[in-house]
């Protein structure tokens, strides 16, 4: 939906209508990316109507070790109108977004 591809020197790939996240800490795929439709288990959709990972950049929060029921798909995306709250991710108005990605390479490292 952006229209183009964004500049950034960080590894880019679309999101598909089958992504999802695990929020699950009973599977073993636990925040980390996975096929939906995922039965009996509980996990994010990425592909969302409202637009708010049109661009996401995933955090790195509790990936290494990955610790059950630490926090899942903590990520950086487009903030809602008004900036709602989001549900633990950051989240900025697309136009900041798209400008912080210009400015960011695989070796940035984000204190939040």
């Amino acid at each position: 939906r952006l229209g183009r591809r964004p500049a950034t020197p960080l590894p880019l790939r679309p999101i598909r209508p089958d992504d999802g996240w695990c929020d699950d800490p009973r599977d073993r795929r636990y925040n980390q990316p996975l096929t939906l439709p995922a039965p009996g288990i509980s996990a994010e959709r990425l592909w969302r109507d409202d637009g708010l990972y049109d661009l996401v950049i995933d955090l790195d929060y509790n990936r290494g070790p990955i610790r059950r029921g630490r926090g899942s798909a903590i990520f950086l995306h487009v903030a809602r109108p008004g900036f709602r709250p989001t549900e633990g991710c950051v989240a900025l108005r697309r136009p900041d977004l798209v400008r912080l990605l210009r400015r960011l390479g695989p070796a940035t490292r984000l204190t939040i």
